[in-house]
Order: C-alpha cells, then structure tokens, then sequence
C-alpha cells in the first residue's frame, strides 16, 4: 500500500531517572519509563489522549454518524471489523518470527504474576509489553530497532518463575527453564535480530533484517528467484511474492509458503474468510459483493491473479458508503518490496466531506498536464481515481495502532493505469490527532509571530490538502517508459522513499498554485506558504526528534521528507530562498521566497520522476544516500534539547473502538453498539484473549 504516515504530535523519550544498560548482569532497578495518564479534555468528558510512556502517546477516535447508519449497515461493518481483527496475530508473526511466543509469555506474566506489581521493574515491564502491542512485535515501529526492554534477565526470570506455568505455551521436550534461557536470549542481546528492516546498502538486506518473510536466504537468492520467476513481456504482471514468504525445503530448493486457507497463516485466514463470507450477505449492491467474493476466492486459493481481479473490482466500487482494506498491502516491512504485511482499515464514507473534495480528482487530468515533470513521463490519460473523505471504524494489523492518514490504492501500476485508483483522507484519525495537541512545539519552532499565525491559522487545512494531493494526484500521476518493469525490483531499497518523495513533490509544487483557490479546495496562497514553512521545518528538524543519539534515519517517510528539505536549502543558498537563523543558541529554518521553493519542488520532482519512469537505479540510490541518510548530530541534540520539556511524544497510536452486537434468543442482530474503550493495556488483552488464532509456533 502507498501511504502517507502522521506527522502529528511532537517530542522525545520521556524518563523518570536516568537511562541504564540492559545489558545482562547490569542492575535495572533505578529504570523506568515514565507513565503519564491525562484527564478528560477540558470541556468535554471525552479522553482523546488517555496516557503517554516511552516516545509513544496513545489517543482515542470517535466515529461520528455511526449511530445513524442503517442496521444493514451496522451488521456490515460489524462482520469486516471481525474480519479485520481476526487478521491480528499475522502481523505478529510477519514482523519476527519469534513476536507470538514472547507476547504471549508476557501476556500471560502480566495476567498471573503473583509478586510486587507496585515497583519500578514491573512498572518498566508493564511499558515494554505496551510497546511490543504498539509495535507488533519487539521491534521499534518506526525505527526498526529492537527496543530495550528496561529491566534485567534476572527479574525476568523471577517474573516466569512466579507467574502460572499452565499460561506459558511450551514446545513439546521444551522446560520453562529452556523457554526462559531462550527468550531472554531474544529479549535482552542487542545484537540478536538487531533490526526488523536494514536499509544499510553496504550489506545484504534480507541477511541483516529479522522481518519473517525468509529463511535460510540471501539478497541475491531472492532476486535471482524473481528474475527467473517473472514474465518480463507480461504486461499486466502480478505482485510476485506479495503473499508468501521464501524458504529453502529440505532439498535446499527455494520454494514460497504461501498465505492462504490451508497454507501459513491458515487458521487465521479462515476465520477472516468466515467473517467476509457474513459480509458478502449483506453487501450494498452487486459491485460490492463481487469485490468482497473475489478477496475471499484470494484468500482461499493464495492465487495473486485472483488478487489483482479483486483489486480492479474493488476499484470499481465506487458507490457504497462502507469500504474495506484488508489484505497483505504493505511491503515497507520487506527490505527488498515484495511482501506485503498484513492490514487492515474498516471505514465509512464522509458524504459531504468527499462531495467538497472530489474536485482534486476530477481535475486530476489538469494536474498532471500541468506538471513540471517532462512530458514523456506524463500519463496520457488519467482515469478511474476515485478520492473520499472517510472516518475509521476498525484498523487492525500494520495499521493499528500507529496509522497513515491517507492511503492509495493499489500498488499495481498498470491496474492503476487501465482501472483506476482510490484515494482516502481518514478524517477522524486526523481530528483525534488534532484534539490530543501538540501545539507547544509550533511556539518553540517557529522563527517569529508572522510563521506563528501562518502555522495555528492554516495547519489543520494545509495538512489535510497536503495528504488529498499526495494520494489523489500523487501517486496516481506519471508513468514508467516502456520495458522498465516494476520501479520496485528497478530501485530496490530506495523505491519506497523516492516514491513517497515524488508524492510529496507532486502535493508540494501544487500547494502554491492559484488553481487550488480557483476550485475551491482552500481560500488562499497563505494555506500554501503555511504548508512550505511547515514541511521544511519539520524535515530538517522536527522530525528529528525521533531518532535518538548517533542515528541515521532509516524510515522511507523520513528520509523522503529529509531529502526533500535538505536538498531544498542546499540548492536554493544561493538565492538566499531557505534561510538558517540562530538566534538565542536556537536554529530557526526561514522560508524567504516561497515562489522560488515552489520552483525547487518541482525541479526535484522532474528529476525523481525521471529517476523512478527510467529505472536509474544509481541516481536514486546518490540523491537518497546524500540527501536523505545521514543526521547533522549537533542539530539533532539541539532538537532532542529543545522538546525536552515540551512533554509531547513524537508518535501516536490508537484504541480502537468496539463494535458489539446486540441479539435476540436466536442470535439475530438487532443492533450494533459502538463504545469507546479508553485503555490501552485492557483492548490488547481483550484482543489476545478472543482473536489469538495462530499457533505460537509457526
């Protein structure tokens, strides 16, 4: 799935006393992430932000209109949000092929620990198995690195040791003291499965990256796999890999396993088949029902031909007011593009929010012909690009708890070219977002009241016009020249960033542009200059915070934005077009001539355009490598200085709603019931006791 991710919500880790090692042998007791819980928000009983640990703030959405739906309606969305949440433990075991085993076993310590639950170590371990459900796993979920746990081997094992044995889920001949010595193994040595994803291009990707999508493979087995793998004439090809993961059998023979009913992850691809089959029962019209048929037919068989015709019809459902993702979208998890990790987004429609937005994709062809990108790269006709404002009702897998705002869909370039593609804004994510604040950050970061009033006045809508434009016009704009191939397999490990980077680029050139008052979509250039200020500050700063000391940054939307910014100041200092103040010991980025930043924006995006319609691997790897990587490390301590005391941490994630049926003696729906659960430990635990449908061993 293409995406674009939040960039909400501002800070850095926040601890009650000063960081240890968890190195074995070190004592923890002195460690502790702190915990903040927060009221509700001030004139309403609603709780948007319901706690803050780590570098994570947690936030609830509402899902307005839900109560008014019709109770087809309201049963239709209740059989995807099972769908959707059924799915849940393949996330899991996608990310690290170890992920179910530890979750579990701290699950069930957390739920049977007969000892001291009131001092700082099992406050640490109650923050770590909050970070493993926000993560999926025990790997950062922005960063990729395995997180600290933030006690020692020796507590945990008085933890196991006094917690029920009849919780813990044994391989047979397996001891709990076998399982403990293995799993503190896993835990506590950092230079164990070190990275979910490694981006480093100086080693072999697939070798350096705990993601479970191989086994017993290099970099060069897999793309040789798919060299020999693939119909290079075929010019409608389907996603290779997208549904599988590669693994030597026992005669050494690369062979893929695929995800399918019968196939890994079976057990709980059964169970989102029966929930879809419900579905299917009460669909909104035929279209929909045949794109809900189609994706259960996927799943059963793992047939990716019948994916894409599931796609295309989905596609073409352009007219119902529920709508569904739910699938293996996502490849941003594989170091390499192929496979997709599995997501899930339950949503409604915004009538009146998508009526006042369609316009971007209805002029969609005026966009790309107005483009700066050069001529050969534009699309000669742009078609079937369908943009709606919705509000979340259910995400699950890659895309809970942390969620994108806006999505694109689907990844199939010539899909995209003979079909179509659909655009969504989650309206709701973005107003939660909004309501749990974050607006110290803009006083501490913005150069003088001018930028200031720019930012409080205008920041709400340029976001929102920012993401419509990435989605809609995008990455549904340009076009690869002929016998290229995939741009995935052309541009490796840098094919995400760049293409999350000409999004941008696209959504930035037009930020500028009067046709955006002309169509009504905002009322004036100050939205854009709002935009400009705000994207550049962010990029080579704020962002920054995320990363903690010596990092270099990773995460494609990081890089695309970091690129984006530096190669902006570095080629505009000469007109004096992006300024670097430092006043009072603090750096300021000041944009001075906006119209020469959007001339900049648009020369970048001819060239990433170029790079990405013509395969130059070599350019797109330099333009990332020097622009995008590496962190100026004084600036970053500024930064991590500076936000220190704002209280404010850098990622946001969500509780889910709950969707609970109400039945007569018969089990007939008679209604559905929406609630709003407000703590984050007890969803997980609900999660893990009544949607846990994978074996611990896979």
């Amino acid at each position: 799935m293409i995406r674009i991710l939040t960039v909400f919500g501002f800070g850095i880790l926040l601890l009650s006393c000063s960081r240890e090692s968890s190195s074995p042998g070190k004592d923890m007791s002195s460690f502790l992430w702190k915990t903040t819980t927060f009221p509700a928000s001030p004139g309403s009983d609603f709780r948007w932000k319901t706690e803050q640990f780590a570098d994570l703030k947690i936030i609830r959405y509402q899902v307005p209109g839900f109560e008014k739906v019709s109770l087809q309606k309201k049963k239709l969305l209740y059989y995807l949000y099972m769908a959707s949440i059924s799915g849940r433990d393949i996330i899991y075991d996608q990310n690290y092929k170890h992920n179910l085993m530890i979750r579990r076993t701290l699950e069930n310590i957390y739920n049977t620990y007969a000892g001291d639950r009131a001092g700082i170590q099992w406050q640490a371990f109650h923050v770590y198995l909050k970070r493993i459900w926000f993560s999926n796993g025990i790997h950062h979920h922005y960063s990729y690195k395995k997180m600290e746990p933030g006690f020692n081997r020796r507590y945990f094992e008085k933890l196991v040791k006094n917690s029920s044995i009849a919780g813990f889920q044994l391989k047979d001949g397996e001891t709990l003291q076998s399982m403990t010595k293995f799993l503190s193994f896993l835990i506590f040595d950092e230079n164990v499965d070190a990275k979910r994803v490694s981006k480093d291009a100086a080693s072999d990707l697939i070798r350096g990256s705990a993601a479970n999508f191989y086994e017993g493979v290099s970099q060069s087995d897999v793309e040789n796999f798919y060299k020999v793998t693939r119909d290079t004439s075929d010019k409608t090809p389907v996603s290779y890999g997208l549904n599988s993961k590669l693994v030597r059998d026992t005669e050494g023979k690369l062979v893929e396993k695929t995800w399918k009913s019968g196939g890994m992850y079976g057990e709980a691809i059964d169970q989102i088949v029966y929930w879809l089959n419900l579905a299917i029962g009460v669909a909104e019209n035929e279209n929909q029902r045949k794109a809900f048929q189609l994706l259960v037919q996927y799943y059963q068989s793992g047939d990716l031909q019948k994916f894409d015709e599931y796609s295309m019809a989905w596609v073409r459902d352009v007219n119902s007011d529920i709508d569904v993702i739910n699938g293996f979208i996502e490849v941003y998890g594989d170091p390499l593009g192929y496979r997709g990790s599995y997501e899930a987004v339950v949503e409604m429609k915004d009538p009146i929010a998508s009526e006042r937005m369609k316009v971007l994709a209805e002029e969609a062809g005026w966009f790309e012909a107005n483009s700066p990108i050069m001529e050969e790269h534009k699309k000669k006709k742009v078609t079937g690009i369908t943009f709606n404002v919705i509000n979340v009702v259910m995400e699950s897998g890659d895309a809970s708890p942390a969620t994108p705002v806006g999505i694109n869909l689907p990844n199939s370039s010539w899909i995209r070219i003979n079909t179509g593609s659909k655009s969504i804004s989650l309206d709701n994510i973005k107003e939660a977002y909004s309501k749990a604040g974050g607006g110290e950050i803009l006083k501490e970061f913005c150069y003088n009241e001018e930028e200031l009033k720019l930012a409080t006045d205008y920041d709400d809508l340029s976001n929102k016009l920012h993401t419509a434009m990435h989605e809609v016009i995008g990455h549904a704009s340009g076009q690869e020249n002929p016998g290229i191939g995939s741009y995935k397999e052309v541009l490796k490990n840098y094919a995400s960033t760049l293409e999350e980077g000409r999004a941008d680029l696209v959504a930035l050139y037009y930020m500028l542009d009067p046709m955006l008052v002309e169509i009504g979509v905002m009322p004036g250039l100050d939205v854009g200059k709002a935009e400009y200020n705000g994207y550049i500050r962010n990029g080579l700063m704020l962002q920054l915070r995320r990363l903690e000391p010596g990092d270099v940054i990773e995460e494609d939307h990081m890089r695309n934005r970091q690129l984006i910014a530096k190669w902006c100041y570095e080629k505009g200092q000469a007109g004096n077009v992006i300024e670097k103040k430092v006043e009072g010991g603090k750096t300021y980025f000041v944009v001075n001539d906006y119209e020469k930043l959007r001339n900049l924006f648009g020369s970048l995006l001819r060239e990433v355009q170029r790079i990405k319609s013509e395969g130059d691997f070599e350019a797109g790897k330099a333009l990332v490598e020097k622009y995008g990587v590496q962190v100026d490390k004084e600036l970053h301590e500024e930064v991590l200085k500076r936000t220190e005391s704002l209280n404010q941490a850098p990622y946001g994630g969500f509780i889910n709603p709950r969707l609970r049926p109400v039945t007569d003696a018969a089990g007939n729906i008679l209604d559905v019931i929406i609630e709003y659960p407000d703590d984050f430990t007890k969803q997980h635990l609900e999660y893990a006791r009544l949607h846990s449908h994978l074996p611990t061993y896979n």
